[in-house]
This record gives C-alpha cells, sequence and structure tokens, in this order.
C-alpha cells in the first residue's frame, strides 16, 4: 500500500489535535496519535490521544487504551516517529506491536539517538506496514521546538512584534500603547498558551508594568514561565510582574543572582536564573542553553526593541511572527527594530494571515 488522500486528510487532523498541548508536555514533544479501523463501511477514527499534560503518558498508549479491542488491525497515525527505548514503561512502538496494529503512518523522524529509525525498524520487524515522511514538514512546524532543542540543545525561540502603520512600537514614556486590535491581541495570548517561556526585557518591564500571562478565557491556567532578562536584578518588588507571581512563574536572568536586590526577588517567589554576561549584557546564546536544560523548548520573546534587534544579530531567533496595524503612533514613537520590508534575507516568509484589521506575517529562518 502507499499513502493516499485519506492518510493525508487524517494526518492533517492529527497534527492540528496535536497542537493542544504545545507548552504543557515537559521536555517530551506535544505528539498526536489516531487509530483508525475500517471494517467496511469506511473509516473510523476508534481512538485518539495527544502527549499529556507533564509530558507522560505519550499519545499512542492514550489512543490505544480509547481503541480497546478496535486497535486490531488498524492504522494508527502519528505525527512523530514511535519512542523505541525502555524506561519503566515500554516503548511506544512495542505497544502498538502488542495491540495489534496492522499500519502505521508516520509524519516527522524523532532526531533521538535512542529512537531515530529505530521505531519503523521494531515496527516492521513486527510485521507491521510502515508509511512514514507523511506531511513531515507540516508537523515540524508543531514538533519544532523539540527538534531546535533535540539539534542544538537549546530552546526554539520565536520574535513577536506588533508594528504599527508608522513603524513603530511604542511611544516613548507612554508606558502600554495599544498597536493592534482585540482579534490579535487574542491570538498573541494564544501565541503564549502554546509557549514553554516568554522573555522582555528590564527595561520593557520598567516602562510597561506587563503581566505576561495568558488572559483568554479558559485559558488562564495556561501562562508560560515568564522571563526577564534583568541583568542587575532590577525589577521592582512592587510590579505586577512580581504580585503576580502566584499565577503564573516567573523568573529573571541575572548577572547578580547574590546581590541583595536579586535575594529579595526571590524571597517573593521569583526564580534566579544565573546567567553570564557579555559586552554589559546577559549573554544569550548560553541563556538558551541553560534554559533548553532545564525543560523549556519553546520560547516567545515579545520585546523590546533592543531585545529582538540582540536574538536576530545572533541568529537565535527561529521565527518571527509580526503584527501589522493601522495604527499611527506618531510623535515620540519607538522604531521598531524591523519591519517586513527590513526582515534579514535569511527570513523566508511562511504564513499571512487577517485578524480583525490587522495582519499577521510569520517569518522562518533558513537552516
Amino acid at each position: 500500500m502507499t499513502t493516499t488522500a485519506l492518510d493525508r486528510r487524517l494526518m492533517a487532523a492529527n497534527i492540528r489535535m496535536s497542537r493542544r498541548h504545545l507548552g504543557l508536555t515537559g521536555t517530551n514533544p506535544s505528539v498526536g496519535t489516531l487509530v483508525v479501523r475500517d471494517d467496511g463501511d469506511g473509516p473510523v477514527i476508534v481512538g485518539s490521544g495527544v502527549t499529556a499534560t507533564g509530558g507522560r503518558p505519550h499519545a499512542e498508549p492514550l489512543a490505544l487504551a480509547e481503541a480497546g479491542d478496535r486497535a486490531r488491525g488498524a492504522t494508527a497515525y502519528v505525527t512523530l516517529e514511535p519512542c523505541a527505548h525502555h524506561g519503566r514503561t515500554p516503548p511506544c512502538a512495542e505497544a502498538l506491536v502488542n495491540a495489534g496494529i496492522a499500519r502505521v503512518v508516520a509524519a516527522a523522524t524523532d532526531p533521538d539517538s535512542r529512537v531515530s529509525g529505530r521505531g519503523y525498524e521494531m515496527l516492521r520487524a513486527a510485521g507491521i506496514e510502515v508509511e512514514q515522511d507523511v506531511m513531515a514538514e507540516e508537523a515540524k512546524g508543531v514538533l519544532s521546538g523539540y527538534l531546535t532543542r533535540s539539534a542544538e540543545k537549546r530552546c526554539e525561540v520565536t520574535v513577536k512584534l506588533a508594528v504599527s502603520a508608522d513603524g513603530m512600537i511604542g511611544r516613548d514614556a507612554a508606558g502600554q500603547v495599544p498597536i493592534t486590535g482585540d482579534a490579535a491581541r487574542a491570538q498573541s495570548h494564544l501565541l503564549r498558551a502554546e509557549h514553554d517561556a516568554i522573555l522582555v526585557g528590564i527595561g520593557t518591564a520598567l516602562a510597561d508594568n506587563p503581566e505576561l500571562t495568558c488572559r483568554l478565557p479558559g485559558l488562564s491556567a495556561r501562562s508560560p514561565l515568564r522571563i526577564i532578562l534583568d541583568r542587575t536584578a532590577r525589577l521592582p518588588l512592587g510590579s505586577r510582574l512580581v504580585h503576580s507571581v502566584g499565577d503564573a512563574p516567573l523568573a529573571i536572568g541575572t548577572a547578580h543572582p547574590a546581590s541583595e536586590r536579586a535575594q529579595a526577588l526571590e524571597g517573593a517567589g521569583v526564580r534566579l536564573i544565573a546567567c553570564e554576561e557579555h559586552e554589559g549584557r546577559v549573554a544569550l546564546p548560553e541563556l538558551l542553553d541553560d534554559l533548553a536544560a532545564q525543560g523549556v523548548m519553546r520560547l516567545l520573546v515579545e520585546g523590546g526593541a533592543k531585545v529582538a534587534r540582540s536574538f536576530l544579530a545572533e541568529g537565535l531567533a527561529d521565527r518571527i511572527v509580526l503584527f501589522e496595524s493601522d495604527v499611527v503612533v506618531g510623535a515620540n514613537g519607538i522604531a521598531a527594530p524591523f519591519t517586513r520590508a527590513t526582515i534579514p534575507g535569511e527570513y523566508t516568509a511562511s504564513g499571512e494571515w487577517r485578524f480583525g484589521a490587522d495582519r499577521c506575517h510569520e517569518f522562518l529562518r533558513s537552516k
């Protein structure tokens, strides 16, 4: 058998489903699995699963448990190659074999050396037909944080920016200035919910006094770890960020974790991330390595201009999400670090959407 239009349709649905737990699965990727059988009256989904919150159980055993005996002779659609290594629980490839799955359609291959290709080998050795690389590129859009962490040992970085019609991101000494409308802001909050952590510089934290939480109805519990680049621990104890530490975790990346100011923040519930310095700033590559080691796979960078510019200049921004507005900021505007016309040449447009009166453009860095 070969890949069919139905296989692609079901895999596309599976990829969409796998997004549900982005930002919730720890060091494991958010994978989707569908178990589908056809008893002569057309294909029926008899089991589905997404990697559970915290990363366990994996998607495959969840879908197989829902399918029960109906999994025997069925096809399993997986967005990532089933794991092949033993821990305290058997690998997912073995679970598929034991459940009697007859065919596996898989999207991306797992780069983990304990798995890569071995999951497929285990399935084929058991007589299961395997179709791999089905919509692999589409699946990598969801798995990109895991793939970046596996290949480069750092977290994946998305730089998000909202730019006014006159090329500004705000107004000097004016606090938070709305650039986009309600629909685009809701999309920005959804981005927060899909990331493990969100980062801004101390300049933005002091000027805007933000909370950086996800304020979409029903998704407040999915607010990510908030990280402030704060080399000398200047974040005020009275800031909204510190006051909301009970609602979402907060950390500062500081080069002076033993200072009195840093210790006071730690006493208020703020996590300290000890950072190296480079030319008077927090060393970003080392920070990304440390965050990945601590389980952060997907990092959303929201500002300000200097921070966004630094991530691009050091080649650390994997994706750019750029919102364009028809709002005019005018006098005392803070110039955007880039616009759609000045995005570096190594970035390629990968998507465009409209949210109300605003447009959103996505760019991916060539690797």
